[in-house]
C-alpha cells in the first residue's frame, strides 16, 4: 500500500501518517526503487491501535509507552490514570456548571461579572438595599476593586472580605457613612478645578474613608508597602487629590484610627 491507501484504510490523513513516523510511533517501510514508501499489513494494525489510543484520550506520548515493549507501563496502567483524569476534569466541569448556574440564577449579572457567588450575592444585596449609589464613580472603583480581591484572594481570604464588606454595610449608620465618603472622594475628583492635594477636603475624605473599613480588614500595624508596584497603579487610576487621600486612610488604619 501507498502512504494515501493507508491513510484511507485506517482513516486518517496522510500527514497524520507522516506526523507518527516523526515521533518514532509507526515505523517507516523502505522506499522501493520508484521511490514510494510500501506499507504492508503491520503498518496498517499499528497505525489502527494508535488511532483508537488517540480516541480514548491519551497523548503521543502515552501512546509511545504503550507500544514500547520496554517501557515498563503496560495498558492498565497508562487507562488507569487516563480514567483519573478525566475523572478530575468531571469533578471541575461540575464545580464550573455549578457556579455559572448560580450566576445565572441570580438575576442581572453586575457589570463587573462573571465574579464568585460569593459576591454576586453581596453585590445583589447591596443593589437591592440601595446601600451603594448608582451613578457614584468612587463606589464604582470600589466594585472593581472588590471584584479584583475576589479573582485573587484565596478562598479563605475571600470569604473574610465578603463577611467584612457585608458588616460594612449592615447598618443604617454604615450606610450613611459610606455614602458620605463617596460623596467627599466624588468631589476630589474635579476634572475642570482639579484639588490640590494639601487641600483641607482630601484630609477630611481620608478620615471618612476609614470610618468605613473595619478595623479587621487592615488591624493596626498592619505593613504597607506604599512603593510596591501595585500600589503605585492603584493610585495612578484616581484622580491626585483621591489618591492622596487614600494614601491618608491607609495610614490612618494601619497607624491608629485618631
Amino acid at each position: 500500500m501507498r502512504i494515501g491507501e493507508l491513510a484511507e484504510t485506517v482513516g486518517v490523513t496522510t500527514r497524520t501518517v507522516r506526523h507518527y513516523h516523526h515521533l518514532g510511533l509507526l515505523p517507516e517501510p523502505e522506499r522501493r526503487s520508484n521511490g514510494y514508501r510500501d506499507y504492508g499489513l503491520r503498518h496498517a494494525v499499528v497505525l489502527a491501535r494508535i488511532r483508537r489510543l488517540t480516541e480514548l484520550g491519551l497523548g503521543l506520548t502515552e501512546v509511545r509507552d504503550v507500544l514500547a515493549e520496554d517501557a515498563g507501563r503496560d495498558l492498565v496502567e497508562v487507562l488507569t490514570e487516563l480514567d483519573e483524569d478525566l475523572a478530575r476534569q468531571e469533578s471541575a466541569i461540575r464545580e464550573r456548571r455549578a457556579r455559572l448556574r448560580t450566576l445565572l440564577d441570580s438575576g442581572e449579572l453586575p457589570a463587573e461579572g462573571p465574579v464568585s457567588p460569593e459576591l454576586t450575592a453581596v453585590f445583589s444585596e447591596l443593589t437591592q438595599t440601595s446601600t451603594l449609589p448608582a451613578d457614584s464613580p468612587m463606589a464604582a472603583k470600589d466594585r472593581e476593586m472588590l471584584a479584583l480581591l475576589d479573582t485573587v484572594a484565596t478562598p479563605a481570604e475571600r470569604a473574610r472580605i465578603m463577611d467584612l464588606v457585608g458588616s460594612a454595610v449592615a447598618t443604617p449608620d454604615a450606610v450613611a457613612r459610606a455614602h458620605e465618603a463617596y460623596a467627599l472622594l466624588d468631589a476630589l475628583a474635579d476634572t475642570e478645578h482639579p484639588v490640590d492635594p494639601a487641600d483641607p477636603r482630601v484630609d477630611e475624605a481620608a478620615r471618612a474613608l476609614a470610618a468605613c473599613v473595619p478595623a479587621t480588614l487592615l488591624p493596626e500595624g498592619s505593613p504597607v508597602e506604599e512603593d510596591s508596584g501595585f500600589l503605585r497603579a492603584f493610585y495612578a487610576d484616581f484622580a491626585p487629590a483621591q489618591a492622596e487621600a487614600i494614601r491618608r486612610m491607609l495610614r490612618l488604619v494601619t497607624r491608629g484610627r485618631p
